[in-house]
């Protein structure tokens, strides 16, 4: 049956995934619509890894429900995996093949007529730029090329759906960059692309994001629309004993969620506190240098804020 292209691609209500004691995905809930780029974002261990592995039909869930293009991720896995293109975190290809082998073989797998085959490989071929590394091994490959390839084998059945479990880990930066306009090109074409990610600044390029942490959805929306409704009044210290004034402002009330980033310290003015105020103080305290400016929020520095309020909240709660 084909995919339905009114419904939403992805939907998922309360969805649960439990490893013994331990809560894994927490009573997850969203759509992504059709030609989506949407983006889940988090450290590593958060739980997006195990949720893309239901959404693909590789794991069952212990609650909730969800579909992907209309097909029930507890009941039709195998119609699922049949309509998806998946790539994991990790290269699962084979080491031992060619490139060109490695199509061939997932060629196979996902069914693809014989009469459009040699066209479906030359467009993933072109797609990756793997062109001069045909009869390359992919064990030869470096980093960045692997992942083409194993994106490359992920779209030969074209899929109006794609899954990629962070598919930019480990490669150099130039790499990354590539991959996404990949996937921007993929989005343009209408395909719907569901990518997990701890990059921030990858995160900048997903049309919708969710913030994942512990497992729980702890916002969501457009980039710039976390950014305007989180860390909006965002203010950068700068000085030359940073530690030291870092040390003061986590203990003063005036001063919310300080974290350093880079030679700077950023934070937010609690209530209408002006920068002079706590310049005062931190003058007082010996630091004569320091100088606060307003800045522009950064999808870290979102993340950032909303640790640090989840964390707070937990002990609150005594939760581990």
């Amino acid at each position: 049956m084909p995919l339905e292209t009114s419904a939403p691609a992805v939907e998922v209500e309360s969805l649960v995934k439990r490893f013994g004691e331990f809560v894994a995905v927490n009573a997850l809930s969203f759509t992504v619509a059709p030609g989506e780029v949407f983006g889940f974002l988090g450290p590593n261990g958060a739980g997006k890894s195990t949720t893309i592995r239901m959404l693909c039909g590789l794991l069952i869930p212990d609650g909730g429900r969800g579909s992907v293009g209309g097909f029930d991720i507890a009941t039709q896995a195998e119609q699922i995996k049949a309509n998806i293109g998946y790539m994991s975190q990790r290269f699962s290809l084979y080491d031992d093949l060619t490139v060109e082998e490695n199509l061939d073989l997932y060629a196979g797998i996902y069914g693809v007529p014989a009469d459009i085959r040699p066209a479906r490989k030359a467009r993933a071929v072109g797609m990756a730029g793997l062109e001069r590394h045909r009869r390359s091994l992919a064990r030869d490959l470096a980093g960045g090329w692997k992942q083409r390839l194993a994106l490359g084998c992920a779209v030969l059945h074209a899929p109006r759906i794609l899954f990629l479990d962070e598919p930019t880990s480990g490669v150099d930066p130039l790499s990354r960059r590539r991959f996404w306009d990949l996937i921007a090109e993929f989005a343009a074409d209408g395909v719907t692309v569901f990518v997990t990610t701890h990059y921030m600044d990858e995160a900048e390029y997903c049309d919708r994001l969710a913030l994942i942490y512990h497992g729980d959805m702890i916002a969501h929306g457009p980039p710039a629309r976390l950014k305007a409704d989180h860390a909006g009044n965002l203010h950068e210290l700068r000085c030359e004993r940073l530690e030291e004034a870092l040390e003061l402002f986590s203990g003063w009330p005036e001063a919310r969620d300080p974290a350093l980033f880079g030679a700077t310290i950023h934070f937010t003015p609690a209530g209408d506190t002006p920068a002079a105020t706590l310049v005062a103080k931190l003058r007082a305290a010996g630091i004569d240098d320091a100088a606060i400016t307003p800045i522009r929020p950064t999808l870290e520095d979102v993340f950032v804020e909303l640790i640090e309020a989840d964390n707070r909240s937990r002990a609150r709660n005594g939760a581990v």
